[in-house]
Formats: structure tokens, sequence, C-alpha cells
């Protein structure tokens, strides 16, 4: 009897020590992680991107879909930042998900040199981009998105073209497809529908919705479809593939316009029209249409959630110099 008592302490013992081990293995993010290392942090990313911002307000929506981009491949790393090698000539920037559309990387490298300024090798270029985005938000919503976000991540030394088209949710995709991409990252359906809102800013390329304009079949609303055969060509390539507005109604302006024009089919992308598809996603995109400050919370949420997934640490990431190139 005491001998089984004693076998089942040193399990509960056991047991103990390995939780322990993995929560302190574990990444853990906390608001104004920079607040000893670098107090200006957050502050001088800010004035970069409000700079920046006011000067072209579509770099906001960039920087925005940037964070979405580096999230979803890798985690946030910032492997989307790194540039093509010898080593590695297909890093995921050059990835058709990102190459040539993904905007903002000359504002992260502006804010990174000023950081580095400050408080040399201290601050991540993956929390440049949380910091950033975040910004952005707050800057295109006439600063109504505003929210702390958990700091403390590494970057990333491992960037592959062909990761971001694994993981990446094209515009083409259907709804059940957008909800398993979501899946994959710990995300669900809600931050699916909150985080399209996102494309209520910016622009995108023809080439990512023609397969919904004449002669294809397609449910858009016939007045938008027809602007958009004026500006568009019918079959676009690299040397001519203009871009049109996200957004129609308020296209400089974070808001939920998004959702009420979705409502009307006033959307470019497959994945947009697909939050339609099912009752669950028509009820929240329908919420987010009638209250615009319910859908502001959720985004917020939403960002903090997703800026957190496959976290680096200081085993297996760095704090890069330069967020081009690993540190030597």
């Amino acid at each position: 009897m005491a001998s089984s008592v004693a076998m089942i302490w040193v399990s509960c013992l056991l047991l103990l020590a390995a939780a322990w081990q993995g929560a302190a293995a574990a990444p853990r993010l906390t608001v104004g992680y920079y607040k000893k290392k670098c107090p200006a942090a957050e502050d001088i990313v800010k004035a970069v991107v409000g700079k920046a911002l006011f000067q072209n307000p579509g770099l906001g929506a960039g920087i925005i879909r940037m964070a979405f981009h580096d999230c979803f491949v890798q985690g946030c790393d910032a492997s989307v930042l790194l540039d093509p090698t010898a080593a590695n000539p297909r890093p995921e920037k050059l990835s058709p998900p990102n190459f040539p559309s993904l905007r903002g990387f000359e504002l992260i490298d502006e804010a990174k040199a000023a950081l580095e300024r400050y408080c040399p090798g201290v601050v991540s270029c993956a929390d440049v981009i949380a910091f950033a985005a975040r910004d952005s938000a707050f800057f295109l919503s006439s600063y109504r998105i505003n929210y702390d976000i958990p700091s403390g991540r590494f970057d990333g030394s491992v960037s592959l073209e062909t990761e971001a088209l694994r993981f990446l949710p094209p515009p083409f995709f259907n709804l059940s497809q957008l909800v398993n991409s979501f899946k994959a990252k710990n995300m669900n359906e809600d931050d699916l529908v909150v985080l399209s809102g996102a494309h209520s800013i910016g622009v995108s390329h023809c080439s990512s919705f023609t397969d919904r304009l004449p002669p294809n079949p397609s449910n858009m609303n016939v007045a938008l479809s027809a602007l958009l055969q004026t500006k568009c060509p019918l079959a676009p390539n690299f040397t001519n593939d203009p871009t049109v507005v996200q957004d129609i109604v308020t296209p400089d302006l974070m808001d939920n316009q998004y959702y009420k024009n979705l409502r009307k089919r006033n959307v470019l992308f497959r994945s947009d029209a697909e939050l339609l598809a099912s009752s669950l996603t028509s009820r929240k995109v329908l919420q987010n249409a009638l209250f615009p400050e319910v859908w502001e919370r959720k985004f917020a949420r939403a960002m903090v959630k997703m800026s957190a997934i496959e976290i680096k640490t200081a085993t297996n990431g760095e704090i890069r110099k330069n967020c081009r190139i690993v540190n030597k």
C-alpha cells in the first residue's frame, strides 16, 4: 500500500515538473514588454506610421495585410520581410500572394531604423509589424480602433515561397476552404468574418477578381461589375494589371461599410461573397453591418489573437538588426 502511494506521488511530481517546464518554455507575450528595455518603442513606431499614412493612407491597408500574411506563414515572426538570397532565392515576399501586391516594406524599414538608433538590438521586426498594424487601424479608423498589443516576439529565419502558397487563403476560396485555413491557425468563423472587414480599405489588382467578371458567372452587383469592366482588362497580366479600390463608398476609411457593401453584393472577391454562403457567417455579417462599435471591438480582439500565432522564442528566433536579412 505504501509503495503504491509513493508511486502515485512520484507520478504526480513528474507530471507537475513536465507541466512547469512546458509553461516555462511557452512563449509569453505581454503588454508593455518594452517599457524598461526600450520605453519609447511603441511611440516611435506610431510616429513613423502616422507620418506615412498622412501622405499615403493606402500604406496602412498594406501593413494590416502584411500582418495577416506574416502570421499565417511560419507564425508572427517577420519572415515575410526577408529578402531573397543566394541560398534562398524564393522567400515568402516573392510568392504570388505577396508579389507584387504586398506593400509597406519601406515603412517597416523606417520604423526599425528609428528603433535601432534609440535602442539597438532590442525590438524585433515581428513586434514592429504588430505595432504598425495596430497603429494603421487606429489612424485609418479615425482613431476608433485602438487596442493594446502584447509584444515580446522574436524574428524567424525561415521564409519559403511554397509556404505562403500553402497557408494564405487566395481570393477564389469558397467558404469551407476559408474556414479550414483559419482553423489551421486556431482562428474561427467569427475571426474570419471580422478580419475580412479590413477589405474596407486599400486596393486590389484586377487579376484577383476578374474571375467574377463577364463572361464568367458571378453574383456581383451588376452596377459594380459594369464599373469594374471599365477599369480592368479582360485578361490582366504582370505588365497590365491595374488596381481598384476595395470599398467604393469609403475607400480610405476603415469602417464597417465593407459589410454593408457585402450585403448588397458590392465586393470584389469570391472569398468576400462567400461570407454569405452560410446562415452562421451571414448573421455575423449582418451584426457587423448594423453595429459598427461591435465590429471595431471584435476586430481589435481578432488582431490580438492573430498576433499570437506560432510565436518564436529566444531558442528558435532572434532580434534582427535589419528586418530584410537574418543576423550573421
